[in-house]
């Protein structure tokens, strides 16, 4: 079954299903920094529940796990055929282990242990493989985002965003000028933890207004969303 992709330039979803506490959060705020939405999971069950929805863009998967074992993850994450890209993770580092990964239908093996920046490079390689082919850069106006080196410029000004607010400026612009809600913002730009009931979204849409400066770029529409203007 074919997966479905995701649209251009969405900012990533990751869930990491790790059974080691500290390592799967060290992986996480990691992650984060880079500008990934990420939930995590220790054990299969787990991993299998949260993926239902199939609104993970990768699943970083350790074989090693409790109640339910990494491979029969994999297995039911590639007989589902949703969009989730498999990579996993384990510290047997042979070529029969790999084979093995790869021959469930996983499409990256990583051994442990495992440089950080090589995992991220990973997972964006993997993401790349469910969007549709686009341009690195977007461009609205005099306003630039490299989405390589995750980048927003303005003016040729460069714009100190966080990683929450260059991913939000993201899913704004991939929308070209179309209303985007907030609670797709939310879903998106957010992990799992943040309070859906807050003021989240308004606070770091109001922060973003404020960075990109004048003449305003981003507008406020009653019962949609926001969207760019200009």
């Amino acid at each position: 079954m074919l997966r479905r992709r995701r649209p251009a330039h969405d900012p990533m979803r990751v869930l990491v299903v790790e059974d080691h506490k500290e390592l799967a959060a060290t992986i996480a705020v990691g992650l984060r920094r880079e500008g990934m939405a990420v939930d995590i999971s220790f054990d299969g069950e787990d991993a299998l529940r949260r993926t239902k929805g199939d609104g993970y863009d990768v699943v970083v998967l350790d074989r090693d796990l409790p109640r339910v074992h990494g491979d029969d993850v994999c297995r039911a994450l590639v007989a589902n055929g949703g969009r989730s890209r498999v990579l996993m993770l384990t510290a047997a580092d042979t070529i029969e282990s790999r084979v093995d990964g790869l021959g469930l239908g996983a499409d990256d093996y990583l051994p442990k242990p495992f440089a950080f920046a090589e995992l991220v490079a990973r997972i964006r390689a993997l993401a790349r493989r469910s969007a549709p082919a686009s341009p690195p850069v977007l461009q609205w106006g005099d306003l630039r985002v490299d989405t390589v080196r995750r980048i927003a410029t303005r003016g040729g000004r460069r714009l100190e965003l966080s990683g929450r607010e260059l991913a939000v400026l993201e899913l704004l612009l991939a929308a070209d000028g179309a209303p985007v809600s907030a609670r797709t913002l939310l879903q998106r730009a957010w992990d799992e933890y943040v309070d859906p009931d807050g003021k989240v979204v308004k606070v770091t849409v109001s922060r973003l207004r404020r960075k990109l400066g004048d003449p305003p770029l981003i507008e406020t529409v009653v019962r949609a969303g926001y969207r760019l203007v200009g």
